[in-house]
């Protein structure tokens, strides 16, 4: 996936529905339906998955990671981040 792939989507204060597959065989994004599908390799402990995530989908939006926040669904599969 090509970086900012996903960038005319990046308005500050927009919101992103995103489902998070940890500990997949192999990394990857895809929006389906409004909702990103994110699949990462990091475990889901100690919050290394939701790090994983939030990096991959700054990288899909072209930001930095710091922009992004997690608004719901830290130990859910089901998670919303806002961008600032």
């Amino acid at each position: 996936m090509t970086k900012g792939a996903f960038a005319h989507l990046a308005q500050p204060g927009a919101e992103f529905a995103v489902r998070a597959t940890p500990r997949a065989r192999q990394p990857g994004l895809s929006l389906q339906g409004g909702v990103f599908r994110i699949a990462v390799t990091a475990p889901a402990e100690d919050g290394r998955a939701n790090a994983a995530v939030a990096e991959t989908l700054a990288h899909a939006l072209g930001v930095a990671k710091t922009r992004l926040t997690l608004l719901r669904g830290a130990t859910a599969r089901d998670k919303t981040f806002r961008l600032d």
